[in-house]
């Protein structure tokens, strides 16, 4: 299943803009201000010049990258969290793999702001505390329920019921603080950390800020807006950076070659998509290996710090069950060899064990078991 990024933000942000500019879609701007619930969906293929190189290398019948989906959900208005959130939203923004949150950075009389006045600084405060304030009213929920449970158990369900009580006290406890979850979840006890699989915690899930400029912010302004907000909002498990989303969208409906000459013009080195895609693989700790051969090249994704056993078990549990060995050559290895055989020969094609840590890149032929 493709990893899944939800775009949020207040209304009148620009989210459905950036999310056509990402995904070369058409969705109709400004629909979520009449509080449309239904969300934009796109599945984009992920731009990696490795797996081209490779295409161009073993000339297979098809190239396969891997994929990440969009959900571009309605607008997040201060003060949803007291009101409570539909559960139709939550539910959306609950089994993302991560966030991105678009903030409104660009200036336009005819776009009215619901705080009459453009300030990112502020606008990623509200909404940090839109997503904070969920997850407390879901703790307090649960810390309560809890509380009514408890003096009907015993014997291992109280302990284990026990034991989570003390968890969801340490979140209430984090959140109350304005720590996000993130920076609480990484140094739970593993047996803790399970307890919390389900919830669905928003302030603990990888969270990439985006400013969303005017064409007239391309440059040093916009980098400076980008640098304010890194330096005040830049935690374990967020970023921030910046994308004029009209602009890319526009570029995102060109041919390559117009495109190109479009970027040129105003000074844009690279897409949006390229970008945004590497900054959220980097948050959610991914990175692709990749298997070759006459019928395809593919990009697989896995988490960082993955093994070989797990990354069998990323193409087909059976590939996983019946794992002998891993014949391994690293991608830039493979370029300077000039092929598979001649890495063979070179001495950097080589055969890994199930515990082998897969590498950013790998060139992986799996050896199984039927």
């Amino acid at each position: 299943m493709a990893t899944q990024l939800v775009i949020i933000g207040l209304p009148s942000s620009g989210k459905t803009t950036v999310f056509n500019a990402l995904t070369r879609a058409e969705a109709e701007t400004g629909t979520f201000g009449a509080g449309a619930d239904e969300p934009n969906l796109a599945t984009v293929k992920v731009p990696d010049p490795r797996l081209d190189r490779l295409t161009e290398m073993f000339q297979p019948q098809r190239k396969v990258p891997a994929d990440v989906q969009y959900l571009d959900v309605a607008g997040i208005a201060k003060g949803i969290a007291e009101k409570g959130m539909s559960g139709q939203l939550l539910g959306h923004l609950a089994q993302a793999d991560a966030l991105l949150h678009v903030v409104r950075a660009f200036e336009d009389p005819n776009v009215a702001h619901a705080e009459e006045t453009v300030d990112p600084l502020r606008d990623i405060e509200t909404l940090n505390l839109e997503l904070l304030f969920s997850d407390l009213a879901l703790v307090d929920k649960r810390l309560q329920r809890i509380a009514s449970q408890l003096p009907k158990l015993r014997g291992q369900e109280r302990d284990a019921t026990e034991r989570e009580q003390v968890v969801m006290t340490r979140l209430k406890a984090a959140l109350e603080a304005d720590t996000p979850l993130r920076e609480v979840v990484q140094d739970l006890d593993p047996d803790d950390a399970k307890i919390l699989r389900g919830f669905g915690f928003l302030t603990s899930k990888p969270l990439l800020i985006l400013l969303n400029l005017g064409e007239d912010q391309i440059g040093d302004e916009g980098q400076q807006q980008v640098q304010d907000a890194r330096e005040r909002f830049t935690r374990p498990g967020v970023a921030v950076d910046a994308l004029a989303g009209q602009i890319e969208m526009e570029i995102a409906r060109l041919d390559p070659d117009d495109a190109a000459a479009f970027m040129a013009d105003l000074g844009i080195a690279e897409s949006g998509l390229d970008r945004v895609i590497r900054l959220s693989f980097d948050l959610l700790g991914l990175i692709p290996f990749f298997t070759v051969g006459p019928d395809e090249c593919r990009a697989w994704t896995i988490r960082r710090g993955a093994t070989a056993l797990e990354a069998a078990g990323e193409i087909h549990s059976d590939i996983q069950r019946g794992f002998i060995r891993a014949e391994i050559v690293g991608y830039d290895d493979l370029l300077a060899a000039g092929g598979i055989n001649e890495a063979k020969k070179a001495g950097t094609f080589r055969r890994e064990g199930k515990t082998y840590v897969v590498q950013d890149g790998d060139i992986i032929n799996f050896l199984f078991n039927v």
